[in-house]
């Protein structure tokens, strides 16, 4: 059984995508989805979106709204 320090990586990752959402939220979604998207494409590794990017391939489950549309802005972007 894995503890809460040690959660598999896409968790992680899951996890601080939808953080970063939540702190944009209030801004409403027409600003928040670029904030976020932004936000993943500067200070994210390129591994940490490539595992994103992969794991919204295969259906995005744990993401919230914002975070899915801002991933889907990145997607569309490349």
């Amino acid at each position: 059984m894995q503890s809460a320090v040690h959660k598999p990586t896409s968790e992680k990752l899951i996890m601080q995508a939808n953080q970063i959402a939540a702190f944009f939220a209030a801004q409403g979604e027409e600003r928040a989805v670029p904030q976020i998207a932004n936000h993943i494409q500067r200070f994210w590794d390129p591994r940490m979106r490539a595992a994103m990017s992969a794991h919204m391939a295969g259906g995005g489950a744990g993401l919230n709204a914002l975070t899915r549309a801002a991933l889907d802005t990145l997607e569309t972007a490349k």
